[in-house]
């Protein structure tokens, strides 16, 4: 019988992402053919961290930490990192064909799809566990990345026959420039901020989790959350009746209809999805990703606007 071989992206991040250790099947909807396995694994220091039923907790009420006196000069904290494999279910009957997957692997356009299946696992982690700390991740964050093939048991225990670590691609030389330019952009506006100098608007972290939701594929989210967005910026950009702002206040209070028709599409999904219908029935009714996306980056652009202004 041949050897099945699977093909797998890896990434490793210096913090716990929250969903226990283990294997997490995805599927296509209720039934639906497996997508991708994702392998959870938190490590210490390189190695994986026992459970709490492997380290005996189970035999009573986990001990509290004991307080110690802190020495002048403490060494840095041992942190935990967690290594998370994305598997493709699919497997592969020749050695060729995964030394051909890697060879054609597009590294922007394949990590950032693993990274988008990483995110929701931990998304729906937040959900299931209702803690609203545990976040997202993105590629840049990762303190490396692998690709590779390896037989089922061994990629489900995260390790594998060939990898290869990944060296993404610098941002263009335009990008770079525009980065430097904005360097200091932020940390200004942290001091403008922390010194009382300048406002942070609700508008802001509403417009910063609605760009969330949509780049992880989640636009019923994005939709409903655009629009309070909006709503939010025309007000508080409007009530500073600031002149320099005054297109740009009256460009987002033409965006609101539109975005309220596709937060309207959004939530009648849900209602269908609540009433046990399949979310695949009020697919003709899905939002509008092109619209949210205009909508979102004028409101992005207004906020730079009024930023670079520094305010």
């Amino acid at each position: 019988m041949p050897v099945q071989l699977f093909v797998f992206l890896q990434l490793e991040f210096p913090w716990a992402l929250g969903p226990a250790d283990g294997r997490y099947l995805l599927r296509d909807g209720a039934g639906g053919e497996p997508q991708h396995v994702v392998v959870v694994e938190t490590l210490a220091g390189g190695v994986a961290v026992p459970s709490a039923d492997a380290r005996g907790w189970l035999r009573g009420a986990p001990r509290r930490p004991r307080e110690r006196d802190a020495p002048p000069e403490p060494p840095p904290a041992a942190v935990r990192t967690t290594r998370v494999t994305v598997i493709d279910p699919v497997p592969l009957s020749a050695e060729g064909q995964a030394r051909a997957w890697l060879q054609e692997l597009d590294r922007e356009r394949d990590v950032a799809a693993a990274v988008a299946v990483v995110n929701r696992v931990v998304h729906l982690h937040r959900i299931a566990a209702a803690d609203p700390y545990v976040r997202e991740v993105s590629a840049p964050q990762a303190l490396v990345v692998r690709a590779g093939w390896g037989e089922g048991e061994q990629v489900a225990s995260g390790l594998w026959l060939h990898a290869r670590e990944l060296a993404l691609r610098p941002r263009s030389r335009r990008g770079r420039k525009r980065d430097r330019t904005w360097a200091l952009r932020p940390q200004e506006r942290l001091a403008a901020l922390l010194g009382g100098r300048g406002q942070a608007l609700l508008c802001e972290e509403l417009t910063l989790r609605a760009r969330l939701d949509l780049d992880q594929g989640r636009p019923d989210h994005a939709a409903v959350g655009l629009e309070r967005a909006l709503a939010a910026a025309v007000a508080e950009l409007g009530g500073e009746g600031r002149q320099d702002l005054a297109l740009r206040v009256a460009e987002l209070v033409q965006l609101r209809g539109p975005v309220a028709e596709q937060a309207r599409m959004a939530l009648t999904r849900a209602a269908a999805g609540a009433d046990g219908a399949r979310a695949d029935d009020a697919e003709a009714g899905e939002p509008d990703r092109e619209v949210l996306e205009h909508a979102l980056g004028r409101l992005e652009a207004a906020l730079r606007a009024r930023t670079a202004a520094g305010v």
